[in-house]
């Protein structure tokens, strides 16, 4: 199974996280590993063998302490305890401060962002598409870290398509620009392409977190739109896998 190498250098002592690629696993095309081999599907959704995934996420549960908290993600704002699950229910972001919990995100296209607080007490996983920033799911799960007594908030974005990449239109541009006029600053025009833009999903998170007072952000150098090899991509290839991003607490 194959594991992106984590630059997160200031992750605390007693966080531990995970964010998977689409090699190492056993789903055949669409779900594969992009070269021929079998994918690490881990999304129940998608159309791949349900065989398949459930022994994708076997693979994957030799990694983790428990199982993983699996959501419903809408594209929404909405932010669960992780720790007190029924289900898999529906929202786009955990949090928890039990030990062994495991707070998880599917994406494939969509920005993860994994948080914890500097003392290692709190964490929590964020499905972070541009929906979601504009409506409010990085601010709601910063503030629920802080419901759970966490102080100093650190951040890492993982694979999400890229800057040169992710075209919008100008209805993406004002979801954003009214919030913050500082957002402009995340969208590039395109030439000769009346009303579309190049977004920055990265640069869109950190002007987000910084907002909250997140200024500790590491991540935010990967494209899944162009690293066919490496990560499932839904803008490029349309029926694709899932990617999972992973965190909790081992005290």
């Amino acid at each position: 199974m194959s594991i992106l190498a984590f630059d997160w250098p200031d992750m605390p002592r007693g966080v531990r996280a995970i964010s998977t690629t689409r090699a190492g696993g056993i789903s055949l095309p669409p779900f594969d590993d992009g070269v021929h081999g079998g994918g690490l599907n881990l999304g129940t959704h998608v159309g791949d063998v349900v065989a398949a995934v459930q022994h994708n996420r076997e693979r994957l549960r030799t990694l983790l302490p428990s199982d993983p908290v699996w959501l419903t993600q809408v594209h929404g704002h909405d932010v669960i305890d992780a720790g007190q699950v029924d289900g898999v229910p529906q929202a786009d972001a955990s949090v928890t401060d039990l030990s062994g919990v495991v707070c998880a995100i599917l994406t494939a296209d969509c920005l993860p962002v994994l948080l914890c607080d500097v003392a290692g007490t709190v964490v929590g996983a964020v499905h972070a598409g541009w929906r979601g920033l504009a409506g409010g799911v990085l601010q709601n799960s910063v503030a629920a870290l802080h419901k759970k007594g966490a102080g100093e908030i650190l951040a890492w974005l993982g694979p999400a398509i890229g800057p040169q990449q992710f075209e919008v239109g100008s209805e993406v541009v004002g979801a954003f620009v009214a919030g913050n006029p500082l957002a402009a600053t995340a969208f590039t025009a395109r030439p000769g392409i009346a009303g579309k833009y190049l977004a920055d999903l990265y640069q869109l998170a950190r002007l987000v977190l910084a907002g909250q007072g997140v200024l500790r952000v590491a991540g935010g150098s990967h494209c899944t739109m162009t690293g066919r090899g490496q990560f499932y991509s839904f803008r490029r290839d349309g029926q694709t896998g899932r990617m999972a991003s992973l965190i909790w607490l081992e005290r």
